[in-house]
């Protein structure tokens, strides 16, 4: 299952990357509804992180980066779930509280899983803002990356 996890996460690195740096040569076209979620995507995969190994992050889901500050920010979240992938047991269970101090329980796969599904559905969502911009998407189908 590790193994799998790394290649999802490496999958949604590359997609990351590859969205960021094109909007780093394209910054007359980029929204401020497109660095929003951009940051919000790369933000909650750093907080989900934070929580699994107890660390203190210092932004929010909701709080915004330039292209360059998320293209470094992206890089260290995925090579923080890498190394978390490396030392823990996906069955291991954390407790952490949210933002509003309600306390959780749950696997780090399931953490896991939950931060590859929010980039998902918020990739999605990206998508059609890149259109609302008159931009043309990336592909970035799981089936698209596999093809490669």
């Amino acid at each position: 299952m590790k193994t799998f996890f790394k290649e999802l996460f490496e999958y949604n690195f590359n997609f990351n990357q590859k969205t960021l740096y094109f909007l780093a040569e394209n910054q007359e076209q980029i929204s401020d509804k497109l660095i929003r979620l951009l940051s919000h995507m790369v933000n909650v995969h750093g907080i989900w992180n934070s929580r699994i190994l107890s660390t203190k992050i210092n932004y929010k889901p909701w709080d915004t980066f330039s292209v360059k500050e998320l293209i470094e920010i992206d890089n260290a979240n995925f090579n923080s779930s890498i190394s978390i992938m490396e030392k823990f047991d996906l069955a291991f269970e954390i407790q952490y509280s949210t933002f509003n101090g309600k306390p959780y329980n749950n696997t780090i796969r399931d953490i896991l899983f939950q931060i590859i599904n929010h980039s998902t559905y918020h990739r999605g969502q990206i998508a059609t803002v890149f259109r609302e911009c008159d931009m043309k998407p990336l592909l970035t189908d799981w089936i698209f990356y596999k093809m490669n």
